[in-house]
């Protein structure tokens, strides 16, 4: 298309043109994200390939102190005077292999069959003899601890090429005439030049303790036959792929598949992400600016109003909702059905998929616009009122400033909070579950799954009602790869991302 094609269309038509060249270029991004992917890939094999490479070489090269420090941590930095630095790296090390004696080794050997201990004792009673079995190990605690040994082993490995270099990088400071720093100025050093480091080192621990960790946990969950209830609970074993391989099976077996039910499901998350993301989104928009007319009295007042409707925790007026439009005759939306038509109703909204899928979505712009406009009016005060009075001039109505002026500055402001609302809808748990608790159920559907359930409740059923705490677990990883994939995809197709000066 010309550039003269495009300016002859309406601003309606610009819109859909430009959303669908959006959506086109769609599968360009994915390829060329999975083409960064491997890109990655080959540059950290790569990176390792030459890190092992100057391992070796270094320590041909190194002098016999350098090479002892290869298997006693620390050696070459006391030996070159360094002495605290290499106290520290030789305390890691006795750390290290006191705890993997101890503890580690026995829970590593254990992580691959995930086999639970159990030990036999035989209580004579003296008429009777009585075998008690007693858990010494759950498979639990292995899989558990035996994520962390590994966690620490590579943290270990990690501190040891770092003293490996250290010593080489003294014995070079040595050798070139030069003396190696003392402690006291690498402690400046990590206050002043490194001080980013210092900053950086407990949060990285307490991620990789409190988020990486329990990550891990789950993804490894997935490949197990875990269910939490019955012998699983306390000694399970590794399934591999099987439960991936149960989710894209199409094949029917009793009341559906697994496969159907799991695309039937994203598909209506992700029409449901996308409704609940623009209406909120465009209807808060249209509100803030209402509020914000020139001419317009008490706009402190109407915000206030939007304000304490947030004030009331979301929970509650979800499950204020599903009463009033619950199926009960006594219901508030059934009573005043009764009043003007004078017979008794019992309209049941959760009832049929196609209204219960109206109804959340509905509910959803209720609860969500409070939010939007809070955050749009913000932005709008923010737009140059210089743009306005020159559309104007240049003869612009308020439907053309809209579309030329407010619509491309929100968009351009809010694209990664359109993007996070959308992933925040692909997993809005509260909204599905405390309205119609995912139902309408039906027979097409496994494991009692309904049509208004998204992935995120049909992985809570599964996992907290079913107990298929595995099936649950790769669920949980699938959502996880689409969202940030189509998270990474779309922002890096967006102006925001692009030209990140332009409204500067």
């Amino acid at each position: 298309m010309t550039y003269t094609e495009y300016m002859a269309m309406s601003p309606l038509q610009r819109f859909w043109y430009k959303l669908l060249q959006f959506f086109k270029a769609i599968p360009s991004g994915i390829g060329k994200f999975f083409c960064a992917i491997g890109r990655g890939i080959k540059k950290a094999v790569c990176g390792i390939g030459r890190a092992i490479a100057n391992y070796f070489v270094g320590f041909v090269k190194g002098d016999i102190i350098t090479k002892v420090s290869y298997l006693i941590m620390g050696f070459g930095n006391v030996c070159r005077g360094q002495i605290i630095k290499g106290l520290f790296f030789f305390i890691i090390e006795a750390g290290y292999a006191l705890f993997m004696i101890t503890f580690g080794a026995s829970y590593f050997t254990l992580f691959f069959s995930l086999e639970a201990e159990i030990q036999e004792t035989v209580i004579d009673y003296g008429f009777t003899q009585v075998k008690e079995t007693t858990l010494i190990h759950t498979s639990v605690q292995i899989l558990l601890y035996g994520l962390l040994v590994i966690m620490a082993s590579i943290a270990f490995l990690a501190i040891y090429f770092a003293s490996v270099k250290s010593a080489r990088q003294a014995e070079s400071i040595v050798k070139a005439g030069g003396k190696p720093k003392k402690f006291r100025q690498e402690m400046k050093d990590m206050l002043d030049s490194k001080f980013h480091s210092t900053m950086l080192s407990l949060p990285i621990i307490l991620i990789c303790i409190f988020v990486l960790l329990p990550l891990l946990f789950m993804i490894f969950m997935a490949f197990t036959n875990f269910t939490g209830t019955g012998e699983t609970s306390q000694n399970f074993s590794w399934v591999g792929g099987a439960h991936f391989s149960e989710i894209f099976d199409m094949s029917s077996s009793g009341g559906g598949s697994m496969g159907m039910t799991f695309a039937k499901i994203t598909g209506w998350t992700l029409i449901w992400a996308f409704f609940a993301t623009f209406s909120n989104y465009i209807l808060g928009m249209v509100v803030a600016l209402m509020i914000n007319k020139k001419g317009i009295k008490l706009k402190k007042l109407w915000r206030t109003f939007f304000v304490m409707s947030i004030a009331v925790p979301q929970f509650v007026t979800l499950l204020l909702m599903s009463k009033m439009l619950g199926e009960e005759p006594n219901s508030p939306l059934n009573l005043i059905i009764s009043m003007f038509t004078g017979e008794t109703s019992q309209v049941a909204l959760f009832s049929n998929p196609m209204s219960a899928r109206i109804t959340v979505i509905l509910v959803n712009i209720w609860v969500g616009i409070p939010y939007t406009i809070l955050m749009t009016t913000g932005i709008l005060m923010n737009i140059p009122e210089d743009l306005y009075e020159s559309a104007r001039i240049d003869g612009a109505g308020p439907v053309k400033s809209f579309m030329k002026i407010t619509l491309p500055y929100m968009i351009f402001v809010t694209t990664p909070y359109l993007i996070t609302t959308f992933i925040g809808n692909v997993n809005n748990f509260n909204i599905i579950y405390l309205l119609s608790g995912g139902g309408p159920g039906v027979n097409e559907y496994k494991y009692g799954a309904g049509k208004t359930d998204l992935l995120i409740t049909l992985l809570f059923k599964l996992s907290v009602d079913k107990g298929y705490y595995g099936l649950g677990a790769a669920i949980g990883i699938l959502v996880f790869i689409v969202c940030a994939t189509l998270s990474l995809i779309t922002f890096n197709m967006t102006k925001s991302a692009k030209n990140e000066e332009e409204f500067s």
